[in-house]
């Protein structure tokens, strides 16, 4: 199998339906794995470099029921369309194409005002959705840091399917965009727990302790993400 299997993608038969796979080859890899990934809608299918496709599929068969059942669950996709509706903040808001409206989408209270034609709403949109992500992020991370104190060496945002924040050793936090697209106390329960990781690089107790200090939402936000943080990763 050649590197370039990683991008292969291919349609299979789960509990008797037709579902997606992903298969990805990875060096870092120890054993075969499979996950749900909802942005896909599918199965991602990940094998180290010298397994088989075949060591695929048997761990694939072998979970079937389980396979199925979680991509029964997962929500219905959520289009980004013209007339149709998106989260912000947790809040429902209405897509509309404003013949007035020039420059980049405009995200106010209740609406997504978008210039240009219909085949550009999605892109236009997502684009707004980061720009207002970068910003709000930034200025949340920024004050909560200056709280510890610690050293925040940059905010990103991205379009991970595993994770809603990160920290890396050097101080710079990462977040996905569509986490601007849950309620307020989400957002700050996240961002608050990766800017608890620029002092403690773990998840001891006294790493739990400062991020509650930080936040007051920890379990309401979990549970959230939990039951409705999928749904997120749907829109599109």
């Amino acid at each position: 199998m050649t590197a370039s299997f990683e991008s292969i993608d291919e349609s299979v038969i789960i509990g008797g339906r037709l579902a997606s796979i992903r298969w990805r080859r990875s060096v870092r890899a120890r054993r075969v794995a499979l996950k749900i990934d909802p942005q896909l809608g599918g199965v991602v299918i990940t094998l180290p470099p010298k397994s088989s496709r075949r060591a695929g599929l048997a761990l694939l068969r072998g979970h079937e029921t389980w396979v199925a059942e979680r991509l029964a669950a997962l929500p219905a996709p959520m289009t980004i369309v013209a007339g149709g509706t998106i989260p912000v903040s947790g809040k429902t808001h209405l897509i509309v194409i404003d013949p007035k409206h020039r420059g980049a989408a405009v995200i106010g209270d209740s609406q997504i005002r978008v210039s240009g034609q219909p085949e550009f709403v999605a892109r236009r949109v997502r684009d707004a959705l980061q720009s207002l992500a970068r910003d709000k992020f930034r200025a949340s991370a920024a004050a909560k840091a200056s709280l510890i104190p610690a050293v925040l060496r940059g905010v990103r945002v991205k379009d991970t399917t595993s994770r809603w924040g990160s920290c890396t050793a050097d101080g710079t936090l990462m977040f996905s965009w569509r986490l601007v697209m849950a309620p307020d106390f989400v957002q700050d329960y996240v961002i608050a727990h990766e800017v608890a990781h620029l002092r403690h690089m773990n998840h001891a107790p006294t790493f739990w302790a400062l991020t509650d200090s930080l936040t007051p939402h920890r379990r309401a936000a979990t549970a959230w993400l939990h039951n409705h943080g999928p749904g997120l990763l749907r829109v599109g």
